[in-house]
């Protein structure tokens, strides 16, 4: 008697991201034309965790040939956690078994690329699992310099909104306060902020304390603000990466343990407005010192997950679904896709695993590397220069109504705390460039001919 052809399935976890159709797509015709019959398992691990095999799709090059224009997902993707207990964890592989599939391909973050590890551990060899790494907040533990796949167009999207953010906040002579997405690195608010040169920029990763205070968040931001004003400039936009709120310190937010959270225990970020917390604290801040600014908070991300892929993130993600099932096709196993230097490597679990979490890595924004130093120096925001020079402390002091010297007490911590501004910097590089958004926002007066 003839066995049964096995089959590959492909599953996708997490949130959305652009460029999921395009894996899925590469990695069914790679397939197809190997004469291996591909399946989509819908809502990730939802339904089989719970022994459920009927949300179930046949892929054929007819029906996703051209999917990988499209953002969004062919087949809908959930959070669901099988890891959870042994009982859904066991589940799912006994349903994938049942679906007589003996090939998996995970699509998603950290959290997809735990499950999937875990399901190729308890499949014992009965199911080979590979891992494409997806996510728009671009902080899988890839080598330096390789993006996650959706982040480049999350950003592409991101700074044209904060663009016209920019020029609204000119034209109204107003703040806005944009909160990114990135549940636990700044990669994505940083990759935003510094490409459309947003006034100020922060991130989890700059603050060295393990729980951020509030009041210094809001300061840093008041310090912009002041400083901008003593420019003659009543508008601006700092843009606040969403993994700031995990890391606050849970007395300046006492009603966090009643927000919810997702299966992988993660605080479900949409559900505390952060925006609104600090435009707040923000706004009381600054009338303490009688200074009136008019302050809007925004939150991008749901708009950046689920738009159409821009070329880099369609060609990329081709490249990682054709890798993928090539891979897996060759009996490869228990590993997540990489491209580098134009060259497949696959990065096996063992390798990828933080020895102190027993989960996957999280690669954090490199706050000593060059790249991270000159977004700070095009930010406008209070720097030791500024605290050490008395001219300059008088203009900022005359904005506030109040002395340098209590201006000084204010807001010394910040620089005091700042590892960046106690680097031992070139006064000139440090002074000029960190005002150079400022010079580039001012119009440019033509000059008279001669």
């Amino acid at each position: 008697m003839s066995k049964t052809p096995k089959k590959l399935a492909i599953l996708c976890g997490g949130g959305p991201a652009p460029g999921i159709n395009s894996v899925i797509g590469a990695a069914t015709i790679r397939a197809e034309l190997e004469g291996v019959e591909v399946v989509g398992i819908e809502e990730g691990f939802k339904h089989i965790m719970k022994g459920d095999i009927s949300h179930v799709i046949d892929l054929n090059i007819e029906n996703i040939s051209r999917i990988h224009f499209r953002g969004g997902s062919f087949f809908c993707i959930a959070r669901d956690n099988p890891t959870k207990k042994i009982e859904t964890l066991e589940a799912a592989v006994t349903s994938l078994l049942r679906l007589n599939v003996d090939k998996l391909i995970t699509i998603g973050g950290d959290d997809t690329a735990y499950s999937a590890m875990k399901v190729e551990e308890a499949a014992n060899g009965r199911i080979r699992v590979i891992h494409v790494p997806k996510t728009i907040d671009n902080d899988l533990d890839l080598p330096h310099g390789i993006p996650t796949f959706g982040y480049q167009t999350a950003r592409h999207v991101g700074v044209d909104i904060v663009q016209s953010l920019m020029v609204d906040a000119q034209t109204t002579k107003r703040w806005y306060l944009v909160v990114s997405m990135g549940r636990k690195a700044g990669h994505l608010a940083l990759g935003i902020g510094k490409a459309a040169g947003a006034t100020v920029t922060l991130i989890p990763e700059e603050f060295s304390q393990e729980k951020i205070r509030l009041h210094h968040i809001v300061d840093i931001i008041v310090g912009s603000i002041i400083k901008r004003l003593s420019y003659g400039r009543q508008n601006g936009v700092a843009v606040l990466a969403e993994g700031l709120v995990e890391r606050l310190d849970p007395q300046d937010l006492q009603d966090l343990e009643q927000v919810e959270k997702d299966a992988h225990g993660h605080i479900r970020l949409a559900e505390v407005n952060f925006g609104e917390i600090v435009k707040a604290a923000v706004r009381k801040r600054l009338k303490d010192f009688g200074v009136e600014v008019t302050l809007v908070e925004k939150n991008i991300g749901y708009e950046l997950r689920c738009a159409d892929p821009i070329p880099f993130d369609m060609e990329y993600t081709r490249d990682l679904g054709f890798c993928a099932a090539q891979f897996i096709l060759e009996d490869g196993n228990a590993a997540m896709v990489s491209v580098q230097n134009g060259h497949f490597v696959p990065l096996y679990f063992k390798d990828i695993l933080d020895p102190v979490t027993n989960k996957t890595k999280v690669r954090m924004v490199d706050v000593s590397s060059e790249s991270y130093f000159i977004a700070r120096r095009y930010m406008l925001r209070l720097n030791r220069y500024d605290i050490e020079d008395p001219h300059t402390m008088a203009k900022y002091a005359a904005v506030c109504g109040t002395s340098p010297t209590k201006f000084e007490k204010e807001f010394r911590y910040l620089i005091d705390d700042d590892l960046l501004n106690r680097k031992e910097i070139a006064n000139p590089i440090q002074a000029g460039a960190s005002e150079s958004n400022e010079a580039f926002e001012k119009p440019i007066k033509k000059k008279a001919r001669k």
